[in-house]
């Protein structure tokens, strides 16, 4: 089939951030971020906001405007250590705390110390979540089989020495809609006095124009979107059922698919 997947915009590589814990320094690197026009999301505890060192629950919707908020467990619990009913409310109040202070809908998690097991990943979808992610750095640009078991490419500290970075950024033929995915926790950057290494990525990541920069759920969301595409027999047409127009490379043009059910738009 003569069908190549691009991201919107028809960007050819894509780009997301994503900081656990809502400990104070996210204010410092959310700064960082938005003046290198990046998007990240934001896992946040909300049994630990507004204590010592953590930010504030009236912070949120300004703090984190144009970035995703997502789930962590209220009170940051190993969750594999959680009977099923404890499981349940740890991320069931956190979701409802955090749609209750922001008005927005979450949809987004991440394992607390990146654990997880079956009932874990059921218990998570039965709530409504779309992806969690895991600590597990798979050191590449994979688009994940299963969003309930998001491997990221590394840890933060990992790209400071920048062959990752340099491989994304050249793109080699074999990487095929590459995805970068960083992540970490804020307070990292103080304790090891890294602010410097973070904005120097920032900077090497910043102002691409094949770079789709984004956050987890839009990701999520649009990938979910073209894998849902319906093609007829014969590969010559494609509808889209969702409401996310997909961008791609049909018949060998650039088109956008677009979204309720259209069939393809021709660029």
């Amino acid at each position: 089939m003569n069908f190549e997947l691009l991201y919107p915009g028809f960007k050819e590589k894509a780009l997301t951030f994503s900081y656990d814990d809502g400990q104070i320094f996210d204010r410092r690197l959310v700064e960082l971020f938005n003046k290198y026009d990046l998007k990240a999301t934001f896992h946040l505890n909300t049994g630990i906001l507004d204590t010592e060192g953590f930010i504030e629950k009236k912070e949120l919707c300004t703090l984190y405007e144009g970035h995703e908020i997502a789930c962590h467990g209220v009170y940051h619990e190993y969750p594999t250590h959680l009977a099923k009913e404890q499981l349940f409310q740890e991320f069931y109040q956190d979701r409802l705390a955090l749609e209750t202070c922001t008005g927005r809908i979450i949809r987004g998690c991440s394992y607390a110390f990146g654990e997880y097991d079956e009932q874990v990943v059921s218990t998570l979808k039965s709530l409504g979540f779309a992806y969690s992610r895991t600590v597990e750095s798979t050191d590449g640009f994979r688009i994940p089989a299963d969003f309930m078991k998001w491997t990221p490419s590394c840890h933060h500290n990992d790209a400071f020495d920048g062959e990752i970075i340099r491989t994304f950024l050249k793109k080699p033929d074999y990487l095929k809609v590459p995805l970068l995915y960083i992540w970490g926790h804020s307070f990292e950057f103080e304790r090891e006095q890294t602010w410097d290494k973070m904005e120097e990525l920032c900077g090497k990541l910043a102002g691409h124009s094949d770079i789709w920069y984004t956050t987890n759920l839009e990701y999520a969301d649009y990938i979910n979107a073209a894998r849902a595409l319906v093609f007829s027999a014969d590969g010559q047409r494609v509808q889209n059922l969702s409401a996310i127009p997909v961008y791609a490379r049909f018949h060998n043009e650039l088109c956008v698919i677009a979204g309720s059910g259209n069939a393809n738009q021709r660029r």
